[in-house]
């Protein structure tokens, strides 16, 4: 992916990012901007569907600049074409408009009208590369762009140098099979992510008040000053159970992520750093 070019150019790239034209005062960066190092080989990995139920927070009608949006109630068979763009260090360890934490080592992304959380099959048109992200997010709010991808999205997309690219993008069906048998075995240990925060404290009073079956499996990772609180391992056959437990014990946001092989933790595929 021409990685030095990629972390050198990119870095002086000033985003016009769909969420960065919301105008507010809770950022501490006026304009976005390119993190200080390229995603890692374990962050590139794509997000991993499983049903989630939509949340909570973020999924009714809005107005943005005037202009209004009707969230749509099914992603199911949902396909457009049209320009993705892409947001990174300074919305980085602030709310997603879900109410979880933007991390831009995660795949995830931003759209306008699909329901909260939508699994997306996103590709870059000049190039064929293709990724899956979850999109947890509002925007993008500018003209002609249909998606705003994370940072390592856009990265392996090999979209950082143009700052947008023409994409097509497409709902994943959760009853397809994504993958061979041999790539569902490779990837058969999960973890169950429960909270991200920026304040590794408030992490640990909460690992702390979790119940005992939860505690014993719960490790908290540091990812570019994101912090998580994750379950597990655990494998595959015991992940969807252990997900739907979590939610039912007061953590309705939890989701599952594949973890890495030879790693303690690894929420969304990110490696600890």
């Amino acid at each position: 992916m021409r990685a030095n070019k990629l972390l050198f150019s990119s870095l002086i790239v000033i985003l016009v990012a769909g969420c960065s034209s919301s105008p507010s005062g809770r950022y501490s960066q006026h304009h976005d901007s390119a993190p200080t190092r390229l995603p890692t080989q374990a962050e590139l990995r794509n997000a991993v569907p499983v049903p989630e139920p939509h949340s909570p927070q973020g999924n009714r009608d809005y107005e943005v600049f005037g202009r209004q949006y009707q969230v749509m109630d099914s992603a199911q068979g949902f396909a457009e074409e049209g320009y993705a763009s892409w947001y990174g260090n300074k919305f980085h360890g602030h709310l997603t408009s879900n109410g979880e934490y933007y991390d831009m080592y995660s795949m995830t992304a931003a759209h306008t009208r699909l329901p909260l959380p939508t699994y997306v099959k996103v590709t870059n048109l000049t190039n064929n590369r293709s990724v899956i992200v979850r999109v947890n997010d509002r925007g993008p709010f500018h003209p002609e762009r249909v998606i705003d991808l994370s940072f390592a999205a856009a990265y392996k997309l090999d979209m950082l140098d143009s700052g947008t690219a023409p994409v097509r993008v497409e709902a994943i069906n959760l009853e397809t099979p994504l993958a061979s048998a041999g790539e569902q075995a490779k990837a058969s240990s999960y973890h169950i992510q429960l909270v991200a925060s920026s304040d590794k404290q408030r992490l640990s009073q909460i690992k702390d008040h979790l119940p005992t079956q939860f505690k014993e499996i719960a490790t908290t990772e540091q990812n570019n000053g994101l912090y998580k609180l994750v379950l597990g391992p655990v494998p595959e056959h015991e992940s969807h159970d252990l997900l739907e437990r979590v939610r039912a014990n007061g953590y309705p946001k939890a989701f599952r992520v594949k973890a890495l092989q030879n790693s303690a933790a690894a929420p969304d595929g990110t490696a600890q750093n």
